[in-house]
């Protein structure tokens, strides 16, 4: 008869327990794919109370926009995205040419062929980030006026990273405060708003650190993009642990483009200058999981000052 260790040793050992996955019924129902959900009314009112409460911290002359979440396949080339981040896009393709050649596709499909051989791309692509669509828009009203321009900006966005961590969705929203002016007024901007996100998570009763960081930038190239980001200092991220032991998650990011904007689409400021850009970006998902799973499920559960906050 075997030992009581040969036994234990002979065991299966349990699958690992993902500690957010008791959120995720209660949160999301699944789709299909990985990182992509439907929201349950449970989540989808704390993402209302959250909204409002970024939009009470927003400066008053904002302008506000909301896109859709595609966006011109043509300005996005043009801004830079394919040499950066080629791996994370998403190209919308579309059925092209005559009916006869678009039944064929449909006929393979129902046959049990191959019918996405037929697709080809279309001038859109699954926005990225919420920001790229507004500087076209921007150059396009021409030189900025005295003091720059703000804006107050949201899309759903996608990046290609399947993932069955709650933290990293797929399709998600992404909440935007962009300055656009001079270098100086840039740089304040952005030192501004570092100052005031450690106040803004611990409303949100959040644990939180707040480091430099750099994009993921793809291959090689992208690691030596990476390494100068760094250097200068060019993004920071507030980062929250969803629970003890977890890596932190970027919930917050702060970004300062410098005059690559500018540049890209002729922006100029009042003196003539290139124009700086730089982002304040909400990962209203990520923090909206957060919250879940630093305070439960129970609204009444959570501190004062998180109801106070949220209006809850």
């Amino acid at each position: 008869m075997a030992s009581t260790s040969e036994r234990v040793a002979g065991m299966t050992s349990p699958a690992p327990i993902e500690p957010l996955a008791g959120l995720a019924d209660a949160l999301f129902q699944r789709m299909g794919v990985d990182g992509v959900y439907a929201r349950t009314a449970l989540y989808t009112g704390l993402v209302e109370h959250l909204e409002a409460y970024i939009t009470r911290q927003r400066e008053p002359e904002v302008e506000v926009l909301r896109f859709p979440p595609v966006m011109s396949r043509h300005q996005l080339e043009k801004s830079g995205y394919l040499k950066s981040f080629p791996n994370l896009l998403g190209c919308v393709c579309a059925m092209h040419g005559s009916e006869a050649s678009i039944r064929q596709a449909v006929e393979r499909h129902e046959s049990g062929g191959e019918w996405t051989s037929a697709l080809s791309a279309s001038d859109l692509v699954l926005s990225p980030a919420a920001c790229y669509p507004v500087y076209p828009i921007v150059a396009a009203r021409g030189p900025l006026p005295a003091g720059g321009s703000q804006f107050d900006i949201e899309a759903d966005v996608f990046r290609h990273e399947p993932s069955r961590s709650l933290d990293r969705l797929q399709s998600f929203r992404m909440r935007e405060f962009v300055r656009i002016g001079s270098a100086g007024e840039i740089v304040e901007f952005r030192e501004r708003w570092m100052a005031k996100a450690p106040l803004l998570a611990l409303d949100l009763g959040l644990p939180f650190t707040l480091e430099v960081a750099n994009d993921p930038f793809f291959g090689r190239v992208g690691q030596m993009m990476a390494v100068s980001q760094r250097q200068q200092a060019l993004k920071f991220e507030l980062l929250i642990p969803y629970f003890d032991g977890a890596t932190p998650t970027a919930c917050m990011s702060f970004n300062y483009h410098r005059e690559h904007f500018g540049n890209v689409w002729g922006i100029r400021d009042v003196q003539g200058e290139l124009a700086h850009t730089s982002c304040v970006a909400f990962g209203v998902d990520r923090l909206a999981v957060a919250l879940f799973a630093v305070h439960g499920l129970d609204f009444g559960a959570w501190p004062a000052v998180t109801r106070a906050a949220l209006a809850l």
